[in-house]
């Protein structure tokens, strides 16, 4: 396969054309219509679901007692309605008492697809498609139930009024764009920001280094929590994330504690063949609570004493990280 070249045009081309597929797919289509439809527009590319990670929400808007938007966004709104009182958080209760109007927020799951743009470990474009749907939720200025604050109004996490029982859909669920990241330019632009490398960068260096490396595509088993914000200063802050591509339970160390030689040789296998790919559990401790920390000086103690379990590139990969640990 030839490598894409990172060219903003582009990229920018196809999420425009991504944004307007997931304006004509229904929610309900699921991944592998998205997959079929992604091929029409991208056919150089072989998009695939890896993951989909729901049970988040985003604030939404401000609606009335009848459904009717009054506003799409609760944040911008409550400011503007705090500033027109004078800043008087009480002013505005009195002024929209017994209103009806009440919050709402997006319900979300990220449905992530990647597609292999090279041989290298970080070779890959990802591709976050959000599934939302707007949800009715608390009841803005509701008798007993006023706001002291106004974060209280905006998100009264914590409070029962936050959800309650009379929470409701508005509309459909529906699909929308959240980004197109090509990984190997993202973790480039990282990489420039800083003389040393960071975790990210560490930990893909790691996984080709590895067993797991020379075994499996590394967007087979991960994607990445991406973020760029800007710093006080104004200047792009990039940040990466791996997130195991596990849609089911998370295999769990089975051993006990202390366990040395053969038998932690078993449980480490057991753990591999369970998570699919060899070096499972290095990574997975330093990303999740599926494998104690402690493994790792265990493993080389092993080592010293006879027991070579561990290929030498596994090992090599291992000793490294007790020399010098990082973690997410």
């Amino acid at each position: 396969m030839t490598p894409m070249t990172e060219d903003d045009d582009h990229w920018t081309a196809l999420s425009r054309q991504i944004a307007e597929l997931c304006v004509r797919i229904p929610a309900t289509a699921g991944p592998a219509v998205l997959a079929r439809e992604l091929a029409a527009i991208a056919p150089q590319l072989a998009f695939r679901q890896t993951l989909a990670r729901g049970g988040w929400y985003r604030l939404g808007g401000v609606v009335d007692a009848g459904g009717a938007h009054v506003a799409d966004d609760l944040e911008i709104w409550a400011e503007r309605e705090l500033a027109a009182h004078g800043d008087d958080l009480g002013a505005l209760c009195d002024a929209h008492a017994d209103s009806g109007l009440r919050a709402t927020r997006l319900t979300g799951r990220t449905h992530y697809f990647v597609a292999a743009s090279g041989a290298a470990a970080a070779d890959f474009v990802q591709l976050e498609i959000e599934e939302l749907q707007e949800i009715v939720c608390h009841s803005l200025f509701e008798g007993d139930h006023l706001p002291s604050s106004i974060e209280e109004l905006i998100d009264p996490r914590g409070t029962t009024s936050a959800g309650g029982s009379d929470a409701r859909p508005l509309g459909a669920p529906f699909l929308t764009l959240r980004r197109l990241t090509p990984i190997t330019g993202f973790l480039a632009r990282m990489r420039a920001q800083k003389p040393e490398p960071q975790a990210i960068h560490r930990f893909v260096a790691d996984w080709e280094a590895s067993s797991a490396g020379a075994a499996t595509q590394f967007s087979s088993h991960w994607v990445l929590a991406v973020r760029e914000h800007l710093d006080r200063y104004r200047q792009a802050l990039l940040q990466a994330t791996p997130v195991a591509a596990l849609n089911g339970t998370l295999p769990k160390f089975a051993a006990a504690f202390g366990i040395q030689g053969l038998a932690l040789h078993d449980a480490l296998v057991r753990y591999d063949k369970a998570a699919g790919y060899p070096m499972a559990w290095f990574f997975h401790m330093l990303t999740t609570k599926g494998a104690p920390h402690a493994l790792a000086s265990t493993v080389i103690d092993d080592m010293q004493t006879g027991f070579h379990y561990l290929p030498e590139r596994d090992a090599a990969v291992v000793k490294a990280w007790l020399y010098r640990p990082y973690g997410f």
